[in-house]
């Protein structure tokens, strides 16, 4: 009894880390599955597979990220409804996941072809953390498009795993930008 009730301080505590100053994007109440597209590599013919699940007002990306075949990413995409505020520095999630590496992608008005986008990295691990990650540390995916990503060009935030041969999963249950 003594293991569940400290296991609830500690979630109370974890979500009065939410950073008071940040918007909102996404808290995944409502129908979250309705908003957000999951697809994997296979578009192209690789050979990774996972889903997106959306049980608990959070996203839970899994699956097994696969670099056979010229592939190597599963990913949940979120087309924002209204683009970021130009005063936007940086994109806040709480996330939390088997300790591996995780990306977020970012879409704008630039990227015009499936394979163009803007990438971060973030960690995880067992406990829910927030991660904030400066938008001029989102790196592009080709030279055809501008250096770091505008605020006001973000059209969508997907959550990935990428890269790298291994199991993916990976939770995010807010995003919001600050």
């Amino acid at each position: 009894m003594k293991h569940v009730a400290l296991k609830a301080i500690a979630f109370a505590m974890t979500l009065s880390t939410l950073p008071a100053h940040a918007s909102e994007i996404e808290d995944f109440s409502g129908a979250p599955a309705q908003r957000w597209d999951f697809f994997s590599d296979r578009v192209m013919g690789g050979v990774s597979s996972g889903e997106a699940d959306f049980t608990g007002n959070a996203l839970r990306l899994t699956g097994t990220v696969s670099t056979a075949n010229n592939g190597g990413f599963i990913q949940a995409r979120l087309k924002l409804p209204d683009r970021l505020p130009e005063e936007a520095t940086a994109l806040v999630l709480r996330v939390r996941g088997n300790g591996d590496r995780y990306f977020v992608h970012l879409r704008t008005g630039g990227t015009l072809l499936p394979w163009h986008f803007y990438q971060a990295a973030f960690a995880t691990g067992p406990e829910w953390a927030l991660v904030r990650i400066p938008l001029d540390a989102f790196k592009p995916s080709t030279r055809m498009v501008r250096a770091t990503p505008s605020a006001a060009s973000v059209r969508s935030v997907a959550v990935a795993a990428f890269g790298h041969d291994h199991e993916a999963d990976v939770s995010v249950d807010w995003i919001g930008w600050e």
